[in-house]
């Protein structure tokens, strides 16, 4: 695509405008993407659209029904490459060429294999002048999560901590509330909204018995599936997780139910002394059942080989065929460790408070097998840093390439 300068220009202006409102659909439209429209013509603005929520009309449609007069010779922009295929709404191809829109720029293209090119090639294909890559990083960048859910099949997974400037996430008796001020938990409620799931390991759901809703003011908001990784059922029924489970869904994710121990003959190596396996084994059921009551869902994991705990590349591969697109990860140090240590990180938010807890048993961030080497730990990118009231907010991707990933 070879464009006079002015024409890039003017192109790059209505595209901003675009990604501004798809930016509008945040926490609302997954599993599908972000999209904005912009309809014009004559250089006039004629109708704007974004996709609002998942099942509604799409950006493209929204921008064609607001039009202030007929779009007919106009120029239609849009962050995504438009669809041509029957979901939930009819493709959105269609839409344009009924509308008699004589040019489409796009964004960027959608790496869904039911559209993948075919949208612009269809329009090329109908007369129409398709010019693709306007503004493509931020398009690209707006859809972050969608394209990895697309490409991997798993939910993108974002590691979420506060801590103090010398690395502490609680004080040295476990105290962690609250490290950061008001304007840095604003914006964690505000976060949960847009990610389709919230996991906390079971020490993070003992120690400080969070109900991990967004309780921002001026909704309503949209409150994600809650994940608890509980290994050997601890979860208890009075629980905040569990006694909402009836109004918000929550996960239970359990680990494979053990076997009995061949050097002892009697017991699972994870029940207590004097326990026999089927007593163990009738405890755990009994546990999972009452879970299940109160209204938790119950994933049981496969087994992890050796190790009595909750395959987590497993756990990721279920939540994204219950099409769970993202997963913000508040903990604790433990879960972080181990997804860190498989490589199943994305992204890193780390709020840092000015201060200072010391100790040598105040825990850090991440726990785990951790790095033998300085090459060998996570490798990200330069942070993005955003200052809330005292408190800094960094945020960073993890290179694909890094040694752990």
């Amino acid at each position: 695509m070879t464009l006079k300068p002015g024409q890039r220009a003017q192109d790059e202006v209505f595209m901003a405008r675009a990604l501004e409102l798809a930016a509008r659909g945040l926490g609302w439209t997954s599993p599908n993407p972000l999209v904005g429209a912009v309809i014009v013509k004559d250089g006039r603005v004629v109708g704007e659209g974004w996709h609002t929520a998942y099942g509604q009309p799409h950006a493209e449609r929204e921008a064609l029904a607001a039009c202030s007069e007929s779009a007919a010779g106009g120029t239609i922009y849009v962050t995504l490459e438009p669809c041509c295929h029957w979901g939930k709404t009819p493709p959105c191809t269609s839409g344009i060429l009924e509308a008699g829109i004589a040019r489409v720029v796009v964004g960027a293209l959608d790496p869904n294999p039911l559209v993948a090119g075919r949208g612009c090639a269809l329009l090329r294909e109908a007369g129409l002048t398709v010019d693709a890559g306007i503004m493509e990083e931020e398009c690209q960048h707006l859809n972050e999560t969608f394209f990895h859910f697309i490409t991997t099949g798993r939910p993108l997974v974002v590691m979420k901590y506060a801590m103090t400037l010398d690395g502490k996430v609680a004080t040295r008796t476990g105290a962690s509330r609250w490290i950061t001020g008001p304007e840095a938990r604003a914006r964690v409620h505000r976060d949960r909204h847009r990610f389709g799931a919230i996991m906390v390991g079971i020490g993070t759901a003992l120690a400080d018995n969070p109900a991990l809703t967004c309780r921002l003011e001026g909704g309503p908001w949209r409150q994600p599936l809650r994940v608890v990784v509980d290994s050997h059922a601890r979860l208890p029924l009075d629980a905040e997780l569990v006694r909402g489970a009836r109004t918000i869904p929550t996960m239970v994710a359990v680990a494979a139910e053990p076997q009995a121990d061949a050097t002892r003959g009697h017991r699972p190596s994870t029940a207590p002394a004097g326990t026999s396996s089927h007593e163990a084994r009738e405890a755990r059921a009994g546990r999972l059942a009452a879970l299940r009551r109160a209204g938790c869902s119950v994933w049981v994991s496969p087994p992890t080989g050796s190790k009595t705990a909750v395959n987590l590349p497993a756990l990721l591969d279920h939540l994204g065929s219950l099409g769970i697109d993202s997963v913000l990860v508040e903990g604790g140090p433990t879960l972080h460790g181990a997804l860190a240590d498989e490589g199943l990180v994305n992204r890193v938010q780390a709020y840092v408070a000015p201060k200072l807890f010391g100790g040598n048993e105040a825990p850090g961030p991440v726990a785990g097998r951790g790095a033998a080497l300085p090459s060998d730990g996570l490798h990200l990118s330069p942070p993005a840093v955003t200052v809330l009231g005292v408190d800094l907010l960094l945020e960073s991707e993890v290179d694909p390439c890094s040694p752990a990933s």
